[in-house]
């Protein structure tokens, strides 16, 4: 069975609507939810946790996954150092994922060509994900 590597996001308290805006501005699909609540007797931590809040959600995203829940707001904190990198088929989708999720987001890097894309740029989407936008020029061996 060949490895896979998918991304793992916490967030702080805003995990459905961060996959809802995914799906429809990413084409991302939404493959499973539970809230705290709904999770089986005994399996969800007990304490400052909102039991509204996600437990574990899934979303396949291109050809990965990617997974999150909500963690209690004492201890989230937005991404650091980190990056969820999405590779766009044009400059025109490019520019368009780009601009959805820098919406109410901050920008660190805006989206422009490199020497390695015709398009890059980096963000923090205002649901606290970190993300590299680009649609990459051929590599030479």
């Amino acid at each position: 069975m060949p490895m896979h590597v998918n991304a793992y996001l916490n967030f702080g308290g805003n995990c459905a609507d961060a996959f809802r805006y995914y799906e429809k501005h990413l084409g991302a699909k939404l493959l499973f939810s539970m809230t705290f609540a709904e999770a089986p007797p005994g399996n969800a931590p007990p304490g400052e946790f909102d039991p509204n809040s996600v437990m574990y959600s899934r979303i396949s995203l291109g050809d990965t996954h990617i997974m999150g829940n909500d963690i209690p707001p004492s201890r989230y904190q937005p991404m650091r150092s980190a990056y969820v990198a999405l590779s766009a088929d044009s400059i025109e989708e490019a520019e368009r994922i780009y601009k959805a999720l820098a919406d109410g987001g901050e920008i660190f890097m805006p989206i422009a060509e490199t020497f390695f894309a015709f398009r890059f740029g980096m963000l923090r989407d205002k649901f606290g994900i970190n993300w590299m936008v680009l649609h990459p020029r051929p590599m030479q061996s």
